[in-house]
């Protein structure tokens, strides 16, 4: 990409940046990339279990919140069940937009 940036590109970047600068929401992905379709009760232990991060429910779910705004995670409802999924096609937009050099070039 190259030139002006279409202002909905530059918030959309702006959202994942600031998405990504939280170690939770980051470990929350991390979780997330290992396995989809996880509670948000699946999620809270495995942040306890795993990364001695022991936040309440509500902080969890607005963490979430972030992720899902930035595009990031997506949801689906099965009855009263709300599960979790990664969605990295923002990051890859990021990486187009600063692709590496290849082998050989620099």
């Amino acid at each position: 990409m190259t030139g002006k940036q279409p202002l909905a590109y530059r918030q959309v970047v702006a959202d994942v940046f600031r998405a990504l600068d939280d170690e939770t929401r980051r470990l929350i992905l991390d979780e997330l990339a290992a396995e989809d379709g996880r509670t948000l009760f699946d999620i809270c232990t495995l942040l306890t279990m795993r990364h001695g991060i022991a936040s309440t429910r509500q902080a969890i779910s607005q963490h979430l919140a972030i992720l899902e705004g930035a595009g990031l995670v997506t949801t689906q409802r099965r009855g009263r069940t709300k599960l979790h999924y990664f969605h990295p096609e923002p990051l890859a937009e990021i990486t187009r937009r600063w692709p590496t050099p290849r082998e050989g070039t620099h």
